[in-house]
């Protein structure tokens, strides 16, 4: 048996748990730089708020309805997850974080007797211990898990937050209530497709008549969604992966950008984090990539993305040799370039080998000292924090230089911001 456990509304909950005056109130969160709307309470949906909407399109209407506004918090919403994340390993053992909000987990082995009440048990504990609503949906494969919890999550008056798939019965019954575009995987272009061919409904999908149709359009992947509907296991957790495969930090900028200083200011930043992740899971890599993105309503083009990689002799995690790199890359962009404005840049890099697997090269090697520094300076930024060793080519007083007029206080992960109780 599986379940999925899914925080409600999980940024809004995350920021009610520290003023809980908003619990009932109307909350979104923004996206960085405060530009568009990705999170809402159901208090601000049922106003009409869209997802995806442009911050500085609704602000009126946001105060016209007082709608509480807030920036997005990473460091808290993180923390507060690998907290929820953590209660729910006291259940079983078998667990897949999912995503930030999300987590599959599997019961094999673990002896349960009703498993509704095992689930009030998970949703009670992590409000308790950590304060973050949750919904739970058992059934026996991972992808009717999903749909059992878009049900408890529907209904929570009648199902209290849980609903188990565990009869033939309830499985046709949840299948033929689920639309199409809310199967686990169906995106927009995939359902225009689906429509078109008469299938409406989850149910629709696991007909047999449409069998060879899902086959050709969708290959393995498709069929081993029609197996998990049809109550047939084939997805198992996903391990835990403890590399990644390659690295990306990007970011929208606070205004756009042309001049070539702060657009090197950025990118050299971006490469040192990507960087010091790299040192962290103790890779190196050998191709950087940088990228600059145009606002599309701006200008008038048909390109809007550029980017070029440069792929090195040697393998490297060192924060000087991938920010040489990074703006070596940019000067060429910047180049061809010069009279645009940019409002987003990236660096991203891959080809990654295990530290103590890289292989020395006869005629070009990075400088050796570069080791002894960059493990200095990650010392010393973990004992102060915040990034304060840095590189003569990154502004040393400003991290992302992002917008973020509503931002929360970080109460779980910040010393000086933590709550304070007044006791009378």
């Amino acid at each position: 048996m599986y379940a999925l456990v899914d925080c409600n509304n999980f940024y809004a909950s995350c920021e009610r748990i520290f003023q809980p005056h908003l619990n009932g109130e109307p909350i979104v969160i923004l996206s960085n730089n405060d530009g568009c709307i990705i999170s809402r309470s159901y208090e601000a949906k049922a106003l009409g708020f869209a997802m995806g909407a442009p911050e500085f399109k609704v602000r009126q209407e946001l105060r016209d309805k007082k709608v509480h506004v807030f920036s997005s918090n990473y460091a808290l919403y993180g923390d507060l997850s690998n907290r929820v994340m953590k209660i729910l390993e006291g259940f079983t053992p078998n667990l897949e974080v999912y995503s930030i909000d999300e987590a599959f987990l599997n019961f094999d082995g673990v002896p349960i007797n009703n498993f509704h009440d095992y689930g009030l048990q998970m949703k009670q504990r992590v409000q308790k211990w950590v304060g973050i609503p949750v919904c739970v949906g058992f059934a026996p494969t991972k992808a009717l898990s999903k749909v059992a919890n878009k049900i408890a999550k529907k209904y929570q008056e009648r199902t209290q937050g849980i609903y188990v798939i565990d009869t033939e019965e309830k499985r046709i019954k949840a299948l033929k209530w689920t639309k199409i575009e809310d199967v686990w995987g169906i995106g927009y272009r995939l359902r225009k497709k689906m429509v078109a061919h008469a299938i409406l409904t989850a149910y629709d999908f696991t007909k047999p008549q449409h069998e060879a149709w899902i086959r050709k359009e969708m290959g393995v992947l498709g069929m081993r969604l029609k197996y998990e509907l049809e109550g047939k296991s084939v997805l198992d957790l996903e391990p835990i992966k403890e590399q990644k495969k390659s690295i990306a930090t990007t970011r929208s900028f606070p205004k756009q950008l042309s001049d070539w200083d702060a657009l090197r200011e950025r990118v050299a930043t971006f490469a040192a984090v990507c960087a010091e992740k790299l040192r962290k899971q103790n890779s190196c890599c050998h191709t950087i990539i940088v990228m600059l993105v145009i606002d599309r309503h701006k200008y008038e083009t048909q390109k809007y993305y550029y980017n070029k990689a440069i792929t090195l002799t040697y393998a490297t995690n060192s924060t000087l040799t991938i920010s040489n790199a990074a703006i070596a890359i940019l000067k060429e962009l910047h180049a061809s370039n010069e009279n645009i404005k940019f409002k987003k840049a990236g660096v991203i890099v891959t080809e990654f080998i295990d530290e103590n697997k890289k292989q020395l090269q006869l005629f070009e090697e990075e400088n050796p000292k570069h080791l002894a520094l960059m493990k200095a300076m990650d010392a010393l930024n973990a004992k102060i924090g915040d990034r304060k060793v840095k590189l003569a080519s990154q502004d040393l007083q400003v991290t992302w230089n992002m917008n973020q007029r509503h931002l929360s206080q970080n109460y779980t992960t910040k010393f000086k911001e933590i709550l304070e109780i007044k006791c009378l």
